[in-house]
């Protein structure tokens, strides 16, 4: 028998062996791996890059919140926005800032100054109310912020965190802005705050593991798919919840990797596995898919369930990430989502995707709630706030009447 090869040369082969070794040369070379490929595209999902958009707004309008706050009487003449803006470094040319400020009516208020006649801004009263809000909501959950600062600490490899790296990232665990004080010094029994002269070189130490604190999100999910779906206890055991944004290409060995990866058992985060021989193929891939925990654990952890890459990375070291987060988290489109928008391409934001339902918190907390009303604010159009005080106006009207009779 004779087989063909690129050369146009031939070669005589025994029948015998021709059977057996023709198939594996004449197929296609293709890939049939199990495991989950290395590298993988971005597959955009609008529905999170278009939340990333209205949080770039957000931001902005927080910056202003915090300048006019800072002034006299929470007033500022509107001819101090160029340069306060500046100093600030908002990215503004000049006079924009106030025409910034009148995209958002329900926010800022535009007022001439009875006695000086020039312009000011302020705040107006639902933006103030939403600020008040938010402040009680922060301090009403400050208990809760104390067990995720323990279970944030437990989670490190030598139970203790830089204060820099979580200072830098409090806004998104629900810590106050002098959590140090408040939150750390204020409960000994939990924390011991190793103290030095530079804020950078200060870390805090958990006093005591308590194993309570021990179980993750993704465990008690587990249990709930158990209990209400019926599915199969092997098939949950070390699972996630795995939603593709639309358009990720789903090819068969693909499928199958990640069918086997989700049965591939792993060390929890709050494990020690500083005592473990981690040469092994098979305890690589462990380890691999308890970063994948860990860091569906500490998005748990957040008030929005959504943190910067950048912030996640400040905790690479103690938590046994790895070195190249932006692709190791690619690698699992159906767990996580990386949205560059909102941030000028300049950060990406990391979305956990099983807590989010049309663009909604699943289970949304009060802090949440209070930030959604200025992301409400801001988007509301500058036509209701003439129609609102086209109406408030009317009513004075009548109530003067009122007075006349």
């Amino acid at each position: 028998m004779k087989l063909f090869l690129r050369n146009a040369s031939s070669i005589t082969l025994n029948p015998k062996l021709a059977s057996t070794i023709l198939p594996s040369i004449l197929v296609k070379p293709f890939s049939q791996s199990t495991t989950i490929p290395k590298k993988q595209d971005r597959v955009r999902d609008h529905g999170y890059d278009n939340y990333m958009e209205v949080e770039k707004k957000i931001r902005k309008v927080i910056k202003f919140h915090s300048l006019i706050l800072s002034q006299p009487n929470n007033t500022i003449a509107i001819s101090l926005l160029d340069t306060l803006a500046r100093r600030l470094g908002l990215g503004f040319k000049q006079h924009e800032p106030g025409a910034f400020l009148l995209k958002f009516p329900h926010v800022f208020e535009i007022y001439e100054h009875p006695v000086q006649r020039i312009l000011y801004a302020r705040l107006t009263r639902k933006a103030l109310d939403q600020i008040r809000d938010e402040h009680e909501a922060l301090l009403s959950q400050i208990p809760d912020a104390v067990t995720r600062l323990r279970k944030l600490v437990m989670m490190s490899n030598t139970g203790r965190i830089r204060l820099e790296h979580v200072r830098i990232a409090r806004t998104e665990f629900g810590l106050p802005e002098d959590f140090e004080y408040s939150v750390v010094l204020k409960h000994p029994e939990f924390f011991r705050l190793i103290d030095a002269e530079e804020t950078r070189d200060k870390y805090i130490e958990i006093v005591e593991r308590d194993s309570s604190l021990t179980i993750c999100a993704i465990e008690r999910v587990r249990e709930i798919e158990y209990r209400t779906k019926g599915i199969d206890a092997e098939d949950v055991r070390f699972s996630f919840v795995v939603n593709f944004p639309p358009g990720f290409k789903i090819g068969k060995y693909f499928r199958i990797a990640v069918w086997k990866w989700q049965r591939l058992p792993y060390w929890s985060p709050y494990e020690d596995i500083s005592g473990y021989d981690l040469r092994s193929m098979e305890a690589q891939n462990r380890l691999e898919k308890r970063a994948v925990a860990c860091i569906h654990e500490l998005l748990s952890l957040t008030l929005e369930k959504k943190i910067t890459l950048e912030r996640i990375a400040h905790f690479r070291n103690v938590m046994n990430l790895p070195k190249k987060l932006k692709e190791f988290l690619l690698q699992h489109q159906g767990i996580f989502y990386i949205s560059t928008r909102g941030n000028y391409g300049k950060l990406h934001t990391v979305f956990l995707r099983e807590a989010y339902k049309r663009g909604e918190l699943v289970e949304p907390n009060d802090v949440y709630l209070a930030r959604r009303r200025l992301a409400e604010l801001v988007l509301m159009s500058p036509r209701k706030a003439k129609v609102d005080a086209e109406l408030v106006s009317y009513r004075n009207g009548l109530d003067d009447e009122d007075d006349i009779e």
